[in-house]
């Protein structure tokens, strides 16, 4: 299916360079608050370069001194994040898009050897908002088989169609942005923070930063 577009923050050279290289570094990332906080920032960043993709039109401001038009939002975005990795990500952009609707579903890996990638994808618990016609904003701190962001856009079509749709997540690999570029159901633009070079045999990105989930709140059994 149709990439409209992408956006890779780290083509650039910016501030943000320093919150991702100490989400990477290994010495640094036992500072869960840190790790947390590092996230939400690249969250704000992309949300605000992300928010220049979005339909506006003029609103009427008045001031103590008179009046002005300025360009707003013509819809609020409906969010919608991968638990529970996605938490630090989602409120960074939120605090962009702060009047948005947000949705959440639960997604893990499945051992499965007759899986070809050695697991599936289960989907559990999901709260989603009607997105039909509203911009929706997918949001996977990393981006790495892409198959988890497959299987959550074919669940949102129960949900509406959206009239535009935003995959944003922090790391992506090659391996996973191809396989969007496939299996995507409907076109979309993708907003990263950086590709890096290949997916492991366990399909974890490299160089990468780790369990982003593990790294915010814990080691999981």
């Amino acid at each position: 299916m149709q990439q409209i577009s992408s956006f890779i923050l780290a083509e650039q050279p910016s501030v943000a360079n320093h919150f991702m290289a100490e989400l990477r570094d290994h010495t640094r990332q036992t500072d869960r608050m840190r790790f947390r906080r590092n996230i939400e920032r690249l969250g704000e960043v992309l949300a605000y370069e992300l928010s220049k993709a979005l339909p506006y039109r003029p609103e009427l401001v008045t001031t103590p001194l008179g009046t002005t038009n300025i360009p707003l939002l013509e819809q609020q975005p409906v969010l919608v994040s991968i638990l529970r990795a996605g938490l630090p990500l989602h409120l960074g952009v939120l605090h962009y898009f702060d009047r948005a609707d947000s949705g959440f579903i639960g997604a893990y890996r499945h051992n499965d050897a007759t899986s070809p990638a050695g697991f599936t994808i289960h989907l559990d618990y999901q709260s989603i908002p009607d997105v039909q016609d509203r911009p929706l904003i997918l949001i996977d701190p990393m981006l790495a088989s892409g198959q988890t962001l497959v299987k959550v856009l074919e669940q949102i079509d129960k949900y509406g169609t959206p009239s535009q749709t935003h995959i944003l997540s922090v790391i992506a690999s090659p391996e996973g942005v191809s396989r969007l570029k496939e299996k995507a159901q409907y076109p979309y633009h993708l907003w990263l923070g950086a590709i890096d070079e290949r997916l492991n045999d366990k399909s974890y990105i490299i160089p990468g930063l780790g369990d982003a989930g593990d790294l915010s709140f814990g080691n999981k059994l």
